[in-house]
């Protein structure tokens, strides 16, 4: 049985729209779950790319232009390979304005995985 058919959708680019999440204390994972929701959790294992949610996160906008969050200490190409992992992970949205790319949270994926994480909640 899946803990993930209880709750919000979270839209994975790859996959569509997937249920998620119920604490993982209260059911066990299906193999189709944890595959989705490790393509998350592996977009969230790097520094640089923790970073740069965090930057886009806590934007006073609610979203930030490429340009005020891309001094992470590597390369100008190497923040937009990470930009876009989070991206295809579903993390973050994107849109084009003139020359600039601004990102937003996606905040149903945040609050999917804080659920899934929160082990006070028994489903």
């Amino acid at each position: 049985m899946s803990n993930l058919s209880t709750v919000p959708e979270v839209a994975l680019p790859s996959q569509g729209v997937v249920p998620c999440c119920s604490p993982l204390t209260s059911a066990e994972l299906s193999t189709l779950d944890a595959e989705r929701l490790a393509n998350l959790f592996k977009a969230l294992s790097d520094p640089v790319r923790l970073r740069l949610l965090s930057r886009v996160a806590s934007h006073p906008a609610g979203e930030a232009c490429v340009c005020d969050i891309a001094d992470v200490g590597v390369s100008q190409p190497t923040v937009s390979h990470h930009l876009k992992k989070l991206r295809e992970a579903g993390l973050l949205t994107s849109q084009r304005r003139r020359t600039w790319v601004y990102y937003r949270i996606d905040p149903s994926v945040l609050a999917a995985l804080a659920s899934l994480l929160n082990s006070s909640a028994r489903a």
